[in-house]
């Protein structure tokens, strides 16, 4: 069994479990509060449609839910900060009234982030990795709020694939150490589908075992990408098979968290590949 390690500080329990990295795979849950997702489940300003899927991803088995308000597929129109805020905070709010799961917000402005951990949000989900600038760090240093730092970039020209994406994760990992987040409440994310080729987005989750030299745990997404519509011919919201496929193969590779848009079906997965990779058993487990 993988080491045990602690979480981030400020998460302790989701669904009345105690959670540790290396212990089995955690299921962070989508919720996208934009009118233009690209998988289709942009839930715009829509507050009770957002807290009933809330709630649903909980009964489902969600350890933690993801919340974002600014679209980030590929030719997304960026938003300012006050757009951000406005379709954000009221179901972020929301949803920390009902729902006991631990949220993450997922933005790269250190504005909406330090609004998001004020109302209730406990991690910051970091697409461009801290390379813009500190600011998010420092919000998560100051706030004890864990950081999720995803590898991204412009292009996707590379001298060495694998070595390039682990170096800038580390490079990212050093400015959240420097800004003073706690070593345990730093992830890194690969960022399949971002900055990548459909052969590249591949490659790396062959070889995500590389992404260990970063000494963090690992969260991988997924879930209905495009790379997986191109191999399938088939749409976002067919894409649920092959979505699992890449999942099973993030955990023996070393995923500590995954992030994806069909909870029940994804928690199943997890289990199922924990129990040969990990060696997680369910409670009153009988083996005879």
């Amino acid at each position: 069994m993988p080491q045990v390690r602690t979480p981030f500080t400020r998460l302790a329990v989701a669904n009345g479990e105690t959670l540790a990295w290396g212990v089995r795979t955690y299921v962070m849950g989508i919720i996208n509060v934009t009118p233009d997702s690209f998988s289709g489940d942009g839930l715009g300003g829509d507050v009770s449609a957002v807290v009933d899927q809330a709630l649903r991803f909980q009964e489902e088995g969600a350890d933690i839910l993801d919340i974002g308000a600014e679209s980030t597929r590929p030719g997304h129109e960026k938003i300012s900060v006050e757009e951000e805020l406005a379709r954000l905070m009221p179901t972020l709010e929301a949803v920390v009234r009902q729902v006991e799961l631990p949220i993450s917000v997922d933005t790269y402005k250190a504005e909406v982030a330090k609004r998001a951990v004020d109302a209730g949000a406990v991690i910051i989900n970091d697409i461009w990795g801290l390379k813009p600038g500190a600011e998010l760090a420092q919000v998560a240093a100051e706030t004890g709020a864990g950081l999720v730092l995803m590898h991204n970039k412009k292009g996707t020209i590379y001298q060495n694939l694998l070595p390039d994406v682990v170096s800038s994760l580390q490079t990212s990992v050093g400015t959240a150490l420097d800004a003073g987040v706690p070593k345990e409440n730093i992830v890194v994310d690969p960022g399949i589908g971002f900055g990548k080729t459909p052969d590249q987005n591949l490659e790396i989750l062959a070889g995500l075992d590389a992404l260990k030299a970063a000494d963090c745990p690992i969260m991988v997404g997924t879930s209905r990408k495009s790379t997986l519509g191109l191999l399938l011919d088939l749409p976002a919201d067919q894409r649920v098979e092959a979505t699992a496929a890449t999942v099973s193969l993030a955990i023996a590779g070393g995923a500590d968290l995954i992030r994806v848009h069909d909870v029940k079906e994804m928690v199943r997965v997890c289990r199922v590949t924990d129990a040969v990779v990990r060696g997680w058993r369910p409670e009153g487990w009988k083996s005879s």
